[in-house]
């Protein structure tokens, strides 16, 4: 895993988009002087037109007004598109760093496999376009507006001020009593929609065993947390938001009421007294509408807070100097590792090396690290200790993506992706035909394709329709693919019949011929005798390694066990 950086992916793209900001704002230092037109309109017709009951006057007034609005109407549909576009931007810009942090999470930490990062950058993006960021950049320019009050008589700048600090004030209050309401929301929210998610994925053994209602309480339970904190923190943000709305509405009756008052004294004209009063509104309006947004802002800075910190955690790593094409040498050295989310090491202090073409069999009781193993030979999983070497480099300074197609994987657990057969085969990169089927046939399931409906044009949702057996040979057909150079086979033969089996043994006579390394896993004697070498694992540890018949001779001999300490 790489240390963190001075900027995150994140920051590294809001930085990008900076100067967009900046004109945004630009545009808005325009906007809102035009926001002044109703209020200068409405004073020159009180205090010039209705004295001078010139019609040419009010007409060229009209005029000016008329296209002072269309250019402010112009203004705001390029601001909005500017914003748009940068949200737009954004996404572009993160996306591929966002599905490779997510990956590299899931692989690193089992169980966080949630897609909530790409709901995340949807509440960014969302905010970043919606209205309530106009808020932010329209609240600036207020002072101009008090300045302006002021400028109309003192007592007009003072009461604006008072109305300015009562509606911070309120915002303030938002702010404080939902912020930590509206994070455990949020966590809670995220819980609860994995665990039905994760209850879903096994409907079947749900249904099979009855246990839909037991987890539909648990499910429920975690669901109403949830709901109760939101409608805390709604409550409570609506009592603020309402309380907001009718102080603005209140503030700008009662400026009319002190504007009546000083007109009385002669301190100010009529016009002065409306167009106060709009102006103070159009002075308060980012405020309310802060305050309103603020459960959007609040999600969104959240959304923000959980991007970073996945970023920050899994950067994006620079694409490592290609190297040549793998001969299949695989080098264990002294590795230790501990698998993600688990505090002791599941293998450790082991050594080994296999030359190009050695088939060698991983052999050992349930927990003695086998799978551990594999994974770490793969680079899969991160090594506390030691190297693993392919070709004599470390397997975590290839670059994963030119490395891949030399690597053959199948898991104990397949998983098939939706598309078609064909795709899954090809690992959905270029689709080449003829090594589609001669890797399908290989792995001995080119006749059952064909034997479904659409043949290797059969589109699969998941592993819905297909058997275990069916699954773990097209997953065969994967690793197949391409003719790799390293092949690691996890528990291959564990879901198959005798056709199956038979087909796995010819599969492997045929890696052996092509000089494929090859690494099996298993608790069946049979696939034993497919092999050159035997790696024997006990308790995480190397017990054996060496030609199959030695290790086989030894442990019968019991020069070998499996028992702690010998």
């Amino acid at each position: 895993m790489s240390q963190p950086q001075d900027k995150t992916e994140l920051q590294k793209a809001l930085a990008s988009v900076k100067r967009a900001f900046y004109s945004a704002g630009f545009f808005s230092l325009f906007i809102n002087l035009l926001m002044l037109v109703p209020a200068l309109y409405m004073l020159q017709l009180y205090d010039r037109v209705l004295t001078s009951r010139s019609e040419d006057t009010l007409y060229m007034l009209t005029l000016i007004v008329v296209i002072l609005f269309i250019t402010m109407g112009l203004l705001e549909f390029i601001r909005s598109r500017i914003l748009i576009r940068v949200g737009n931007k954004l996404d572009s810009y993160l996306n591929e760093n966002l599905f490779s942090s997510m990956f590299k999470r899931s692989v690193n930490e089992p169980g966080h496999n949630s897609p909530q990062p790409i709901h995340d950058m949807n509440s960014v993006r969302q905010f970043m376009t919606g209205n309530g960021l106009f808020a932010f950049f329209d609240a600036p320019w207020l002072p101009i507006y008090i300045g302006i009050l002021f400028l109309f008589h003192p007592w007009f700048g003072a009461f604006a001020l008072f109305a300015v600090v009562v509606l911070f004030s309120l915002a303030w209050i938002n702010e404080y009593s939902t912020k930590a309401l509206l994070a455990e929301a949020n966590t809670e929210s995220m819980q609860s929609a994995n665990y039905a998610s994760s209850c879903l994925k096994n409907a079947e053994v749900v249904a099979a065993m009855g246990m839909e209602k037991n987890l539909r309480y648990k499910w429920f339970q975690k669901h109403l947390s949830f709901l109760q904190k939101q409608s805390d923190a709604s409550d409570r943000a609506s009592v603020l938001t309402n309380m907001s709305k009718n102080f603005r509405l209140m503030f700008q009756s009662l400026i009319l009421g002190l504007g009546g008052w000083l007109a009385i004294q002669n301190e100010i004209t009529p016009g002065m007294m409306i167009a106060g009063s709009i102006i103070l509104g159009r002075a308060l309006a980012p405020v309310d509408l802060m305050i309103g947004s603020w459960k959007g802002f609040g999600q969104a800075r959240s959304a923000y807070g959980r991007l970073n910190e996945l970023f920050t955690k899994y950067p994006t790593q620079q694409e490592p100097m290609a190297l040549p094409d793998p001969e299949g040498q695989l080098f264990a050295e002294n590795i230790m590792v501990v698998p993600p989310g688990a505090q002791a090491p599941a293998v450790r202090g082991v050594n080994f090396g296999l030359d190009k073409g050695d088939m060698v069999a991983i052999i050992g009781p349930s927990g003695a690290g086998k799978s551990s193993l594999a994974r770490a030979l793969l680079g899969v999983w991160p090594l506390m200790a030691g190297k693993v070497r392919l070709d004599g480099a470390d397997i975590h300074a290839w670059d994963k993506d030119a490395l891949g197609k030399h690597i053959g994987y199948l898991p104990q657990d397949i998983e098939l992706f939706a598309g078609t057969i064909s795709e899954n085969i090809a690992r959905f990169g270029e689709l080449d035909p003829s090594a589609v089927v001669a890797a399908a046939k290989m792995a001995g399931v080119h006749e059952m394709i064909l034997r479904l409906p659409q043949g290797y044009d059969t589109v699969l949702r998941g592993d819905a329709g297909l058997s275990g057996g069916q699954r773990q040979r097209i997953g065969l057909a994967r690793a197949l693919y391409g003719n790799p150079k390293v092949v690691i086979l996890d528990e291959p033969n564990s879901n198959l019949d005798d056709q199956g089996e038979q087909a796995l043994a010819e599969a492997l006579q045929q890696l052996k011929a092509k000089g494929t390394t090859a690494v099996l896993i298993s608790h069946r004697k049979q696939i034993l005798k497919h092999v050159d070498k035997i790696i024997l694992m006990a308790d995480g540890q190397l017990r054996g390694f060496g030609p199959r018949d030695e290790v086989l001779k030894a442990l019968q001999d019991g020069t070998l066990s499996l028992g702690n300490g010998k």
